[in-house]
């Protein structure tokens, strides 16, 4: 079934997300699917990586508890990855771990590094994990708020709006 599922992710471009909804649907409906779509994040194939890790972002938007047990693989790959479309998925994944507090400093230390991204795309999505971090850590609270205030300054347009909407959220807690 690994093969199969992930055999469904090739082909196309990188403009579009190929048969991704549609994974993600198979594996909200049999979450036992989720180990064979994980393996697709180190596919050689970048089209299937990029597809993989938009729909492990889908299915765990409703069922994160699907990720714990990969949390060593997921921060390691994390740092590792350099293909922006995975790093802007595990920008809004990583952040829906239980997170100890080194590992949260960690990731923390990811998503900075992640700011200085060339991608926009990656920028943002690190704005919006750093924001989902501080929510339940207050010691970040400080520096995640001055970031976004920085971005709303100086950042790409996508950053200035994700920023200023961090931020109201943020400021009504």
């Amino acid at each position: 079934m690994t093969k199969n599922l992930l055999t469904q992710l090739k082909g196309g471009d990188r403009r579009s997300i190929g048969r991704s909804d549609e994974i993600a649907e198979s594996v909200l409906k049999n979450p036992r699917l989720f180990a064979a779509l994980f393996k697709g994040l180190w596919s050689e194939d970048p089209l299937v990586r990029m597809r993989a890790a938009d729909a492990v972002e889908k299915v765990t938007r409703t069922k994160r508890e699907l990720l714990q047990r990969y949390k060593i693989e997921l921060l390691g790959l994390m740092a590792e990855v350099e293909q922006q479309e995975v790093r802007w998925h595990l920008a809004a994944v990583v952040p829906r771990l239980e997170l100890n507090a080194r590992e949260r400093q960690r990731v923390v230390t990811i998503l900075q590094e992640y700011l200085k991204d060339r991608s926009s795309i990656v920028r943002t999505f690190a704005l919006q994990g750093l924001a989902e971090l501080a929510e339940s850590d207050e010691s970040i609270r400080p520096m995640v708020m001055e970031v976004l205030r920085e971005s709303v300054r100086s950042g790409t347009a996508a950053m200035k709006a994700r920023s200023r909407n961090l931020l109201a959220q943020m400021e009504k807690r």
